[in-house]
């Protein structure tokens, strides 16, 4: 075996690590902000029956509540986080639940605000505000909280489903344990010649090996690991449908979909859009499969034949120190401002880089309201891990301007918005280097590399929550979601997209059991609707300059003050119509046109 083996977390440099302790230099902090929460919470109680009763109790009530769960939050962050430095570790699973019991405890504890609040008037709520100038501060928050009206529950019923939060949710928990703590999928040997364990982390960049045999053994390994385990995959999914389905149907909602999207206020009309225009250019989606066919000279392409790029990279690997001086030159048209903002959280422990034994796989930006917005990677030197890093980074000071700008109320960015400023990051990155690149090689794979940014976030999450949304319908009209049920539905959905050229091999039906973002209902088409958005902005902000880095920021400051589609409204971009949709998706058009004229050329 080669020393390219997953490294335990205490072989890693520190440097390297984000700096969690700041958030707790001593864990005892962190269990006596989790027992004051609960006491706070039981002292909630002097609020019951008196919600409404008069602005100055109102206003006690809702500060009151910002106080609980902003600890509660700093808590929960903490553990979540410790725990994905390494699954494997007790002592943070165990505080990980005790979060999860705690946050159930607490949610029972206040469920009657909701019920008690909605038994107003809005008229009622509005000669509050009026009387008191403190809950101006909470006016949208108020009159978003009476736009649910209807479908809150009784205060009995609001704290049972409280309660039952800690048992509801356990289909995503298990799978997240599954997947990254106990599934493993051997090992391959690598273009070197060297055996290394197969790992979420790098199961891409095998899939990008230019040796055919290296992605096979590496696809067929990856899904060979979840066939034989497709059962008890299928099993958690289910019921974590099922969940979404009841809670819905609960509420008085028409659907799980309606529920979902609720909650943003964003009309079912931006999901159907999407699907409906991603549709509409999936003919130009298969001239892509049949080009990316001819170029890798196959008889047969296969699903381990997507991700290759179709231009070898001239330079293959790249130093996590020269990924971010590469990220503070392709984000420099958004200023020195923020700029410097990035670099000083490359300094002090924003991120977390390498991957580890344990660790949580993928990438992602997370913190509490009091913490520093933390990046986990699982970086390999890659250009699409520079990508990544971009990416994060852009959620990373979305919360930064929002929580500088935002009281906690407001202190977090809606899920809608939240994949806008990652994809921003991203495009202006890309456009830097496309302008920069001297290389013909290099532009050639970075042509291609745009090419696939567009397949994987636009036409690829648009798939994914096609796949939600008729699971989701599936089991709202009683069918079984068993895994031959899942499995056809996913099958289907990949012949549709990538067109006739692609063979279809047994493998590619098992896909969607390792998809981590099913456990969280009607997420991954926020990906593509942000990526369209993105498109939009970034040209604007290059075009336009200081402008349109204004209004941006100004968007990223905004938090949860506003609803999503204002937001965008604010910043440039109307996704009520489909027509960001289509212009991103006549870009892509565009880029094939040229990149079928050039790559063709490789033959």
């Amino acid at each position: 075996m080669s020393d390219k083996l997953c490294q335990q977390r205490s072989e890693i440099d520190q440097k390297f690590k984000w700096d969690i302790e700041a958030m707790y230099p001593d864990e005892s902090l962190w269990e006596k902000d989790l027992e004051e929460c609960m006491q706070e919470a039981s002292n909630f109680s002097r609020f019951k029956g008196k919600i409404t009763e008069s602005a100055h109790t109102l206003y006690d009530a809702l500060e009151a509540k910002d106080r609980i769960f902003r600890k509660l939050e700093h808590a929960f962050v903490y553990a979540a986080m410790k725990k994905d430095e390494d699954n494997r570790v007790t002592k943070y699973q165990s505080m990980d639940d005790k979060c999860g019991s705690a946050i159930a405890k607490i949610s029972a504890s206040l469920s009657f605000f909701a019920p008690e609040l909605l038994e107003a008037e809005p008229e009622t709520i509005q000669k509050y505000i009026a009387e008191n100038p403190k809950l101006e501060l909470y006016r949208f928050a108020l009159e978003d909280a009476l736009r649910e009206k209807e479908h809150v529950l009784s205060t009995a019923e609001e704290n049972i489903l409280a309660q039952l939060s800690e048992v509801t949710g356990a289909s995503g928990d298990i799978f997240k344990m599954l997947n990254n703590a106990d599934l493993t999928f051997g090992t391959v040997v690598d273009e070197d010649g060297d055996t290394v364990n197969l790992t979420h982390g790098n199961y891409i960049t095998f899939m990008e090996s230019h040796d055919r045999e290296v992605r096979k053994s590496a696809f067929s390994n990856m899904y060979e690991a979840y066939k034989a385990l497709i059962n008890t995959i299928a099993t958690a999914y289910n019921y974590n449908v099922k969940d979404d389905v009841v809670s819905a149907r609960i509420r008085k909602y028409a659907s799980a979909r309606q529920a979902a999207l609720s909650s943003g206020n964003i009309p079912e009309d931006v999901y159907d859009n999407l699907i409906s225009v991603v549709h509409e250019y999936l003919p130009v989606l298969h001239r892509y499969t049949e080009l990316r066919r001819k170029v890798l000279g196959v008889d047969e392409l296969k699903m381990y034949d997507i991700y290759v790029p179709l231009v070898k990279l001239p330079k293959s690997d790249i130093p996590y120190e020269e990924a971010l001086s590469m990220m503070q030159e392709g984000l420099s048209p958004l200023g020195s401002e923020y700029l410097t903002q990035v670099e000083k959280g490359t300094k002090e422990g924003w991120i977390d880089v390498y991957e580890n034994q344990g660790k949580t796989s993928g990438a992602y930006s997370f913190g509490s309201y009091d913490s520093k917005p933390y990046i986990l990677l699982n970086y390999t030197n890659t250009l699409k891990d520079v990508f990544t890093i971009v990416h994060e980074m852009g959620h990373s000071m979305h919360s930064f301007y929002t929580r500088k700008t935002q009281p906690f109320t407001y202190g977090d960015h809606s899920i809608f918005t939240a994949e806008v400023a990652s994809t921003v990051n991203e495009s202006l990155l890309m456009q830097h280097l496309l302008q920069k690149e001297t290389d013909p090689e290099m532009r050639k794979y970075l042509v291609n590399y745009y090419i696939e940014e567009f397949r994987t976030t636009l036409f690829r999450q648009t798939m994914f929550a096609e796949f939600e949304r008729d699971a989701h319908a599936m089991a709202e009209r009683g069918e079984a979601l068993n895994p031959a049920a899942l499995n056809n539905l996913y099958k289907k959905l990949i012949v549709d997209y990538f067109g006739p050229e692609l063979v279809v091999d047994d493998e590619v039906q098992y896909e969607w059991a390792r998809i981590p973002h099913f456990y969280r209902p009607f997420y991954v088409y926020k990906y593509a609707t942000g990526y369209s958005t993105a498109v939009a902005l970034s040209e604007g902000i290059l075009k336009e300059g200081e402008p349109a880095v204004k209004r941006y920021k100004e968007f990223l400051s905004m938090g949860g003050s506003a609803y999503p589609l204002d937001e965008l409204r604010h910043a440039g971009v109307d996704l009520a119509t489909p027509a960001p949709v289509d212009a991103a998706l006549e870009k892509f058009e565009r880029i094939l046109d040229d990149a079928e004229a050039t790559l063709a050329k490789l033959q």
